[in-house]
């Protein structure tokens, strides 16, 4: 598969290492044939481990094992294992026996309680995972397991993506490498997204959660490609303990918020047949949560991505997506820019606009759309792309 015009330069970063984790990867032959398609994380015992999931009320099996397990002992050695190719999800019971006969033989392979092992899967829906694929090459991952392997690691839970995606950062000493997958059936509440971050930082799980919690509202839902949200959605953060101790919160906050958003821009660059990277910048609305439903609304809307796809600066669309989202705006105070362009004002097109300058604009590969309702002090951003052919032919062949 081509790479999407709007990967990184550059290719996957170089990721510092985490004291206290291993990865490996291996071809297990789960969907794919002749690539990685299983990933191990191993973590050192003490590690505290956080984590936010889809709110999807049709959760696969391993979302659902997953929950139960966080906030347990953190005193154990820990291990996150993930399959691509097939997502475990809507196979009734057999789900279920899947995720324990993978962790069960996790449990007896790497001798880590069961409770500690945390898996994922990504991919076709309703098909039955065959655990005993994943099960016959623990122990290749466990020979396996360095802790440079970052990148094989990401490349493994990769299904209709382009690039793998790496973001890391340093604060106060402390070291956070985090890694991504998604591409399409991306959306808000945890948009089929699979995110793993871990940092050597020495914090309490619950202190780790709560701003886990916070920083996911300001990242990962405020981006969206085609407004499904997946049934497997998960996202999962690692502190080993290895590191300093987190003196500072509002700074180590900043760095993983960072580190978030870097890997959420990146999951809407690889948008399926993406060709426009497009944030939507939403202000005077009556509050946050109004602003965030008229951004939305924008940023999903067919015919203001389509638009966008075409190069059509055409803001009717946009202020159609105002109207539908069910947030309190005014035709009248309303006003919309394509950059620093000043495209209408005071509910109609502004004197100073004209079509060619808008066209012009709509011509970039990254794109800015700002919209004011001019009614109160709520503001948010979100992040979209365009709608194009190539989406509609990746997903209509996902299956074949």
């Amino acid at each position: 598969m081509k790479t999407s015009p709007l990967a990184p330069k550059g290719g996957f970063p170089k990721l510092p290492l985490v004291d206290g984790v291993t990865f490996a990867a291996v071809a297990a032959g789960v969907r794919y044939q002749g690539r990685d398609d299983v990933m191990l994380a191993h973590l050192c015992a003490g590690t505290a481990i956080a984590g936010v999931f889809t709110r999807s009320a049709t959760r696969a099996a391993p979302v659902l094992d997953c929950e139960a397990k966080l906030g347990g002992d953190t005193t154990q050695e820990a291990a996150f294992v993930v399959n691509s190719g097939n997502a475990n999800a809507f196979t009734g019971g057999r789900g279920i026996e899947a995720v324990n006969a993978v962790t069960s033989g996790v449990s007896e392979v790497l001798n880590i309680p069961q409770d500690r092992i945390f898996t994922a899967s990504t991919g076709v829906i309703g098909e039955p995972l065959k655990a005993e694929r994943i099960t016959s090459k623990l122990s290749e991952l466990k020979a396996a397991l360095a802790p440079d392997a970052t990148e094989r690691a990401a490349k493994a839970i990769m299904t209709t993506d382009t690039f793998p995606k790496g973001a890391s950062a340093v604060v106060d000493g402390i070291t956070i490498t985090g890694f991504a997958k998604g591409s399409g059936m991306i959306a808000p509440d945890m948009a089929t997204m699979l995110v793993y971050i871990f940092t050597d930082a020495k914090i309490a799980q619950p202190r780790l959660q709560a701003i886990l919690s916070r920083l996911t509202d300001k990242t990962f839902n405020c981006i969206t490609v085609d407004s499904d949200t997946s049934t497997s959605d998960t996202l999962l953060l690692a502190a080993t303990g290895k590191g300093p101790e987190v003196k500072d919160e509002a700074a180590f906050e900043a760095a993983l918020g960072k580190v978030m958003l870097d890997l959420a821009h990146q999951v809407v660059r690889d948008g399926e047949g993406a060709t426009k990277f497009v944030e939507i910048a939403l202000t005077g609305a009556k509050d946050d949560k109004d602003a965030h439903r008229a951004a939305m609304a924008i940023a999903n809307s067919p015919l203001v991505k389509t638009a966008v796809a075409g190069e059509d600066p055409n803001w009717g669309r946009i202020v159609m997506a105002v109207g539908k989202s069910g947030a309190q705006a005014d035709r009248d105070r309303l006003s919309i820019s394509f950059g620093d362009i000043l495209v209408a004002e005071n509910g109609w097109v502004s004197p100073s606009y004209t079509e060619e300058a808008g066209a012009g604009y709509m011509k970039a590969d990254e794109l800015k759309i700002s919209v004011d309702l001019g009614i109160g002090e709520g503001s948010a951003t979100v992040w979209t792309c365009d709608l194009t052919h190539g989406y509609i032919e990746i997903n209509a062949d996902y299956r074949s």
